[in-house]
């Protein structure tokens, strides 16, 4: 008895736009709140400013929970850009600077389903692609925001947006889309009919 596995697809259907752009949005309204307790953070972590990137998973959502959901080409970055859209639009306090971080984020997230090519969606991929995202926030805000810091709170800072991109972003993303699969509301996508959600 033969068995074929069946590929995946890489067509965006009518719904896949859809729910991209509904959790893109959703993404951006949330990047939009986490923007407003920023401040406190940088209070926070003042005597040691690197730590502020445990901070930074919230705003790597939108790519890896879209590209969890989705699971086709172009939707982690689709998401995060469109999230990032959405944040600038409701008035972030970083200004027009979000759509750059929006894209460096989502190619983070991308690289790493890409790299899977686009079959993989277990936590473990989950948790990776949060975590290069996080690289790719760590190393572009150094790069824009903390170019003044010596090298190694660079390093640090970059580590910690890893961390929080692993668990934020990755972990949180991973369960979001497996309860959502146990409610039926994915029942349109393979995230909501897959055996490794």
């Amino acid at each position: 008895m033969s068995t074929t596995i069946k590929k995946p697809t890489y067509t965006w259907r009518v719904v896949d736009i859809v729910v991209a752009a509904v959790v893109a949005v959703a993404c951006g309204v949330i990047f939009w709140l986490w923007d407003q307790a920023y401040v406190g953070v940088t209070a926070a972590t003042a005597a040691f400013a690197p730590l502020s990137g445990l901070y930074s998973g919230g705003w790597l959502l939108a790519g890896v929970l879209g590209g969890l959901i989705v699971r086709k080409p172009g939707a982690a970055l689709f998401c995060e850009i469109l999230a990032a859209v959405v944040e600038a639009l409701l008035g972030s306090q970083f200004g027009v600077t979000v759509l750059l971080s929006g894209l460096v984020q989502g190619a983070g997230a991308e690289l790493v389903f890409a790299a899977f090519r686009y079959r993989r969606w277990n936590l473990g991929v989950a948790l990776l692609a949060g975590a290069v995202s996080g690289l790719a926030l760590g190393v572009s805000e150094c790069l824009q925001f903390f170019v003044e810091w010596e090298f190694g709170w660079q390093v640090a800072y970059t580590v910690f947006a890893v961390i929080s991109g692993v668990v934020i972003a990755g972990l949180l993303s991973w369960l979001a889309v497996k309860a959502l699969a146990k409610t039926g509301a994915l029942s349109a996508f393979a995230a909501g009919r897959a055996a490794d959600v």
